[in-house]
C-alpha cells in the first residue's frame, strides 16, 4: 500500500508539473469561503479535501481496492481519530479548569 500510495502521489505531482492536472481550488478560494462562513460540502468534498485521493476511474480493479483501503485509513486516522483526540483534550481542559476561560482554534480540514 505504501508503494502504491507513493507511486500515485508521484504520478499526480508529475501531472501537476506537466499542466495536465489542476488543483480544483486555490488558497484564496479557501480563505473566501472561510471568511463568508461557507464551509460547505463544495470545499470539503472528497475531490478537494486535504486527505490524499488515490481513487480514480482509470485504475485497474485490484488497484482501486487498494486505493479505497488507503482512503479509508487516511480518513480514519487523519480526520476522525484526530477530531476525537482534540475533543477529549478540550473536554478534559474544561473539566479540569472550570473557572478559566479558553480559546480553541481548529483547522477546517
Amino acid at each position: 500500500q505504501v508503494v502504491f500510495a507513493l507511486n500515485q502521489t508521484l504520478l499526480q505531482q508529475e501531472s501537476l508539473r506537466a499542466g495536465s492536472f489542476q488543483i480544483p481550488y486555490t488558497t484564496e478560494d479557501l480563505i473566501k469561503h472561510y471568511n463568508c462562513g461557507d464551509l460547505s460540502s463544495i470545499i470539503f468534498n472528497h475531490d478537494t479535501s486535504q486527505v490524499p485521493n488515490f481513487i480514480n476511474a482509470t485504475l485497474p480493479a485490484h488497484e482501486r481496492i487498494t486505493a479505497q483501503e488507503i482512503d479509508r485509513y487516511f480518513r480514519q486516522e487523519l480526520i476522525y481519530k484526530r477530531n476525537q483526540r482534540m475533543g477529549r483534550r478540550v473536554k478534559d481542559l474544561l473539566e479540569e479548569y472550570p473557572d478559566k476561560s479558553f480559546f480553541f482554534a481548529f483547522g477546517a480540514g
